[in-house]
């Protein structure tokens, strides 16, 4: 998935004036990701609470609101003067930035609409663990944004709205996949479950609620750090290296994203194994981004791969060292957030996940007014560090609970 956001950065970073276009790209996709974040989270509901038809239409019916929300939200965004206002104020971008971004903008609407259908049906894929379609079509979306891409390249039409572009045709053709293959599987469940409890939206809605709220939170992190980095020295080199970097870190942490999806797939049966299992491929990331890093292997890929100049290059690798700590735990936050899906705990991610952003604020504040100069990094230390306390809220949240559980059960024995 995250390779899609590679090839995007990659092309983009071959304009003349690269800086100013992935920084108007970024901006433009930081407040994309608050509205698409919603229409994610109909993935981990789907898998949490589809069993038979009819929770499956429940749960239609909560996605036909939750798009049409959505639309309707970043349509108001983008076509009245509240986008040029929010650009313009809450994210700092400069005079000359702010069509551009706009214009991006604009497209993303559509890539909320088939990011939303993708999800819901994915969420149908992975409860029937018939995953390898999530690969392929995300194989397929891969090679027809990289084609489109060189199609930009070769003819030289490279600005903001060329990243939208590719990123589209990619979302048609994954959403088109995730459609035909989930809705065989759907015509395939059984019409209802008389184990299964879910037959009603107010049901799906009690679930999905919290998930809104912790993700609305979450989802500020990236905007809040755009609008920090927009006060560093060096403004368009700071979004620049920042976007590079983190779509770098996330390829790596891409392979380890679905560690709550296996939670909530294999926990309830194989807890300890789930557990062995995080534990073994946690650290992956964390050492192979060391690898990039600190090898010839980094300056290569951003240089000749990804297309930056050396002044960008460098900064990019400054940058990802400093989202080392963020890799590191990542993996083990995804695991804590399926434990509580599994326990029909959502409330408690509002909890952790707010700290996260809050500490990711204070970072970002207290960096940005004593080492403006660090740039990109500051965002990846304010992002790492955040994300740093939001696990050690939710190991505790976690481990409260397993001890709660554990008395209750103690004292049922005894009752009994």
């Amino acid at each position: 998935m995250t390779l899609s956001h590679i090839i995007i950065n990659g092309t983009l970073a071959r304009a003349s004036d690269a800086e100013v276009i992935i920084a108007s790209y970024v901006i433009a996709m930081s407040l994309f990701s608050i509205m698409e974040r919603l229409g994610v989270l109909l993935r981990n509901a789907c898998s949490a609470l589809v069993r038979d038809r009819v929770s499956f239409q429940a749960m239609s019916m909560v996605a036909v609101y939750v798009v049409a929300t959505l639309m309707l939200l970043s349509a108001t965004i983008a076509y009245t003067p509240i986008g040029t206002w929010i650009f313009a104020h809450i994210f700092g971008a400069e005079s000359a930035m702010i069509g551009q971004i706009v214009d991006v903008y604009q497209i993303l609407i559509i890539v909320t609409f088939f990011s939303a259908i993708r999800c819901l049906f994915q969420g149908v894929i992975i409860l029937n663990r018939q995953t390898k379609w999530l690969t392929i079509g995300m194989v397929i979306r891969l090679i027809g944004m990289y084609l489109l891409s060189l199609v930009f390249i070769q003819t030289g039409y490279i600005n903001a709205k060329t990243g939208a572009y590719i990123f589209l045709f990619g979302m048609m053709i994954e959403s088109l996949v995730s459609f035909i293959e989930g809705r065989i599987l759907v015509k395939k469940m059984t019409k209802k479950d008389p184990a299964h409890h879910i037959e009603r939206k107010s049901q799906v809605f009690r679930f999905y609620y919290p998930l809104i709220i912790s993700s609305l939170i979450i989802v500020m992190v990236g905007p809040v750090i755009n609008i920090f980095l927009g006060r560093t020295a060096e403004i368009e080199l700071a979004i620049a290296s920042y976007a590079l970097a983190l779509s770098v870190a996330q390829l790596f942490l891409s392979f380890f994203s679905y560690t709550h999806q296996i939670v909530l797939t294999f926990y309830k049966d194989h807890p300890r194994k789930v557990k062995q299992f995080t534990l073994m491929i946690g650290f992956i990331p964390t050492l192979v981004l060391a690898l990039f890093c600190f090898t010839p292997i980094g300056p290569f890929v951003v240089e000749h791969v990804l297309g930056a100049n050396e002044r960008l290059m460098l900064a990019t690798l400054d940058t990802l060292r400093v989202f080392m700590i963020m890799t590191l735990v990542f993996p083990f936050i995804d695991y804590c957030n399926g434990i509580l899906m599994v326990r029909n705990q959502t409330n408690s991610m509002v909890i952790s996940q707010s700290s996260n952003l809050l500490i990711t604020s204070i970072v970002a504040v207290c960096m940005t007014i004593l080492v403006p100069a660090w740039n990109g990094m500051i965002g990846a230390m304010a992002q790492s560090l955040g994300m740093a306390v939001e696990l050690v809220v939710l190991l505790y949240i976690v481990t409260r609970g397993k001890r709660a559980r554990l008395m209750k059960g103690k004292v049922e024995g005894i009752g009994v």
